[in-house]
């Protein structure tokens, strides 16, 4: 089933949205995608930078899936993020270069790896990401 994946920041889980129907169908903690496409749309990142308020402009699309050989230490992924207020596309964490696609993702929540910070945050890892 070919769905859109976006933190929700009300929820504080990822909420899977069907792409057939544009309804969410599911909010959860881990969501697994294969053949990724890394969606920002311009129009909402200019709304989000000109009124200062976020809203659901930037998903990640592809086919729900349920992976049974993934390394579940991520060792051959990269961790992809998103903020509208430093650039216009998904990035690379480490060298800030845009990735626009990815053979697989794994989104989940997991606790921060910053040092004394308790909170559980969404991390985003794709296999394969190009830009």
């Amino acid at each position: 089933m070919k769905v859109e994946v976006y933190f929700n920041l009300h929820k504080r889980l990822w909420s899977v949205r069907q792409c057939s129907t544009g309804r969410v169908i599911l909010h959860t903690d881990k969501v697994h995608i294969r053949d990724v496409k890394f969606v920002v749309r311009k129009a909402g990142r200019e709304r989000v930078l000109r009124e200062g308020k976020k809203n659901v402009h930037a998903f990640v699309r592809g086919e729900a899936t349920h992976f049974d050989d993934f390394d579940a230490d991520y060792l051959d992924y990269t961790l992809v993020s998103y903020n509208p207020y430093k650039h216009d596309t998904f990035v690379d964490v480490f060298d800030v270069s845009p990735v626009r696609t990815a053979k697989r993702a794994v989104l989940s929540l997991e606790p921060s790896k910053l040092i004394d910070d308790p909170v559980y945050r969404p991390y985003l890892y794709a296999e394969g990401a190009r830009a």
